[in-house]
């Protein structure tokens, strides 16, 4: 397995914070132009030129005008309608789709991406429909706040945070490639990050995605090959133990 590239930047502890010292709110997700370097570190393995990329909650475009620029066919989906407005410059570069995905219908059903990226982002119910958006061998990157960022800012609210170990829970029917869980400065926050392939012959339903294969013949209820009795092909092979790297924890 291609090994990871140096931390975007060193892991500090945080300031101590005093009572003259007020808590400064975290910048909007999805202002900075810049990508993630969490996408950038791992992007030597992703799908490239003419790959499908679905980026959920895209906000401004940040990520959807760096994919593009690689030559992937882009989709993105938010429901703030100006935000999208921003990127009518990318043309058929970038699908951009305005869609309420908490209070409204799945705006994607039936549809499969090379790559899944979320960043920032976190609504639980919609985990069953972000894992059936991964075509077999598709690419899941998700990078959003986890528990512990309510001792340093916004988001503070537990349904905005990952518990401990959750996303790998979350992605235990994919194949985990790297994962990080901790702490970043540069604004201090506590992030968990992972990297997960689909299997080639699986597409991810849920919580409890099902691998058949490739010979498997579905006629009725006793033809359908779970994970367990699937045969994987060469690229789902079992690989070396994800990466996992425990990120700095903020000086009490």
């Amino acid at each position: 397995m291609t090994r990871s590239r140096a931390p975007e930047a060193p892991l500090t502890p945080p300031a101590r914070l005093t009572p003259a010292t007020p808590l400064t709110p975290l910048p909007r997700p999805h202002a900075s132009p810049a990508p993630s370097p969490w996408l950038l570190r791992w992007a030597h393995l992703l799908p490239g030129a003419g790959a499908s990329a679905l980026d959920l909650a895209c906000g401004s475009g940040r990520h959807l005008r760096w994919l593009a620029g690689r030559g992937l066919r882009c989709t993105g989906v938010d429901r703030d309608a100006a935000a999208l407005a921003g990127l009518a410059d990318l043309g058929a570069a970038a699908e951009c789709l305005l869609a309420d995905i908490e209070n409204g219908p799945w705006p994607l059903a039936g549809r499969r991406f090379d790559l899944v990226l979320v960043t920032n982002y976190l609504w639980r119910p919609l985990w069953p429909q972000i894992l059936a958006a991964l075509a077999p061998g598709g690419w899941l990157v998700y990078e959003t706040f986890a528990a512990g960022n309510e001792t340093v800012g916004k988001p503070s609210r537990p349904d905005f945070l990952l518990q401990p170990g959750e996303l790998l829970e979350r992605c235990s029917a994919l194949r985990t490639v790297a994962y990080e869980d901790g702490f970043l400065d540069g604004p201090p926050r506590f992030v968990q990050r992972i990297v997960a392939r689909a299997s080639m012959a699986a597409t991810a339903t849920g919580d409890a995605a099902h691998a058949t294969s490739d010979a498997a013949t579905a006629t009725g209820d006793a033809a359908t090959a779970t994970s367990d009795a699937a045969t994987p092909s060469a690229d789902a092979a079992p690989a070396a133990a994800p990466e996992r790297h425990a990120l700095q924890a903020p000086a009490a």
